[in-house]
């Protein structure tokens, strides 16, 4: 399906928006980097949200991706979407409105524990929403998985008794822990709430919606900005912001870096290694402010 795109994509660039060679060589080439780093986040290019473009233009400049390359980036994936849009293969264009930084040499932002705490507390256990969204963001901060991962678990995928989770992700399988607290949270949801909300008997979702279909990444992208607005974080928090928080705080209380790799599901170790840098850069951050000479 992917390289169809890119086969109309490239029409379209030299046929109706009658583009340079080179300008068609440069689109073509960003949109498949593009397409290949939304395909190892699980995300179809059809789901994209702008979120996950921003997020994308910011790891090129983590990556050292001059400022042009990554305006002309954004501009290449706008111009793919415009072609999928006239395809009617989508309806909104995710690149619309992402305005890349000129400098982005940031380190993943983190929450520190009181934030998680307070942000995990948000849900309130009065109805069934809030007992399922309390699961959700338990779950999710107890195991550092995508949101793609998140929503795709099955209930068959708990093994609350054995305190473990079964994720699959490019077709590998990971376990990873659970802690007491989203045991409890996933005990309540599975047994109490999640039968009330799902009247079909093959339904397999984990987490689904209001009306007991699979919960959709765009349905949990609001839930999160909810909670977030709702406990006066003032950090913008994606549910990433989780999945880097989890590996940040494991490896700050003494985890090594290939047990994170294997939780988070990273391929290289060198994706582990920035939580490494974010730990250094705290340390370093905390000698300043603390050494009576700093």
């Amino acid at each position: 399906m992917v390289a169809d795109w890119l086969s109309v994509y490239e029409d379209y660039l030299t046929n109706e928006k009658h583009a340079s060679a080179n300008t068609v060589s440069s689109y073509l080439r960003d949109v498949r980097q593009f397409a290949k780093e939304m395909e190892e986040r699980d995300i179809p290019l059809t789901e994209v949200l702008s979120q996950d473009v921003d997020e994308y233009a910011h790891s090129l400049s983590r990556k050292g991706k001059s400022p042009a390359t990554v305006t002309r980036s954004v501009a290449s994936i706008k111009s793919f979407y415009n072609c999928l849009i006239g395809l009617g293969a989508v309806d909104r264009n995710p690149a619309k409105g992402v305005t890349p930084a000129k400098v982005e040499r940031k380190l993943p932002q983190v929450l520190t524990g009181k934030e998680v705490e307070l942000f995990l507390e948000q849900p309130e256990c009065t109805d069934l929403k809030g007992y399922r969204d309390r699961a959700m963001l338990e779950l999710l901060y107890a195991t550092g998985i995508r949101v793609s991962e998140l929503i795709a678990l099955d209930v068959d995928d708990l093994n609350l008794p054995g305190g473990v989770l079964k994720c699959y992700s490019k077709g590998k399988e990971r376990i990873i822990p659970l802690y007491p607290a989203a045991i409890r949270a996933l005990n309540e949801y599975v047994h109490n709430v999640r039968p009330q909300l799902v009247d079909a008997l093959d339904e397999t979702a984990l987490f689904v919606n209001m009306n007991g279909e699979r919960m959709s990444r765009q349905g949990f992208w609001k839930l999160i900005k909810y909670y977030q607005e709702k406990a006066g974080i003032k950090k913008d928090i994606t549910p990433h912001t989780l999945r880097h928080s989890f590996a940040a705080h494991l490896l700050e209380n003494g985890a090594d870096l290939r047990s994170i790799q294997e939780m988070l599901g990273h391929a290289d170790i060198s994706s582990t290694q920035i939580y490494s840098r974010l730990l250094n850069q705290k340390i370093k951050d905390v000698y300043l402010k603390a050494h009576p000479r700093a």
